[in-house]
């Protein structure tokens, strides 16, 4: 039997009011037993705890996405972040970290509050959901300054090199793969995904984001982590029924879930 866990998608998203409710409940019968719903904002997090009450295996990751973290700025944001990241269904914070795509970014305020967020987790004793885009060496050299390793978590959406991969498999972290493995262009994870042990991938669609080949260009949903794990099982030369089985476990022992 298929058991896969979508460690990462935002089901809160607008594309989904149509038919977010059928597809959650259609799931099971496709072999996602699973899903994390992931927050980028306060509101979205708040929206991500009311779904995990709705939702009998739906979970939620609670905090603010690089872009968002002027929000912390505020005391009272940073008191209600920490209220909703102790809810019983809650796995992770995130997703945080850094994104340097956009040249207003402010970097300052990134790097205060991603430090800022991990201490949050450490103080909560939760894994974080790292996002980060364009920006590997402060991801890194941050998170080595935060002792990251001893909170541990996810590599959101793994896209950089296999060498900046050892330095986040040395702080003992999981990646986040998910559609991009299947792009015909994509060598560079393909690369990365052959020298990352199995034991240390988990299955993620950003749902409705990222969708994999040959779906590419339409909404991505949980029931597409099929050609994932496939694209996962023929660049290591596995069979794909040992990818679904040790990603199933992964992501239970990275969000710290009993089965």
């Amino acid at each position: 039997m298929i058991q896969i866990f979508d460690t990462h998608a935002h089901y809160d998203d607008e594309s989904f009011d149509d038919d977010r409710e059928r597809l959650l409940a259609g799931f099971s019968a496709q072999g996602v037993h699973a899903v994390t719903n992931i927050g980028t904002n306060i509101s979205a997090s708040e929206e991500t705890v009311r779904m995990t009450e709705k939702y009998e295996n739906l979970y939620g990751v609670v905090g603010i996405f690089p872009s968002e973290v002027a929000e912390l700025e505020n005391p009272d944001n940073v008191k209600r972040l920490k209220e909703l990241a102790k809810h019983d269904k809650i796995v992770a914070i995130g997703e945080i970290g850094l994104d340097y795509h956009y040249e207003e970014t402010d970097k300052a305020l990134q790097h205060k509050w991603f430090a800022g967020q991990m201490d949050i987790a450490r103080e909560l004793k939760l894994p974080i959901a790292i996002h980060s885009r364009d920006a590997a060496q402060d991801t890194i050299q941050i998170m080595r300054a935060s002792r990251a390793e001893e909170i541990g978590g996810v590599i959101h959406c793994y896209s950089y090199s296999k060498e900046s991969a050892r330095d986040f498999l040395n702080m003992g972290f999981y990646f986040g793969i998910g559609g991009v493995v299947t792009f015909k262009n994509a060598k560079k994870l393909k690369e990365a995904v052959a020298y990352i042990p199995l034991s240390n991938i988990v299955l993620e669609t950003d749902a409705p984001y990222l969708t994999p080949e040959p779906f590419r260009g339409k909404r991505n949903d949980s029931s597409k982590l099929t050609y994932v794990a496939q694209a996962i099982a023929d660049i290591k030369h596995i069979p794909v029924d040992e990818v679904y089985a040790e990603t199933w476990k992964n992501a239970h022992q990275m969000y710290k879930i009993q089965k």
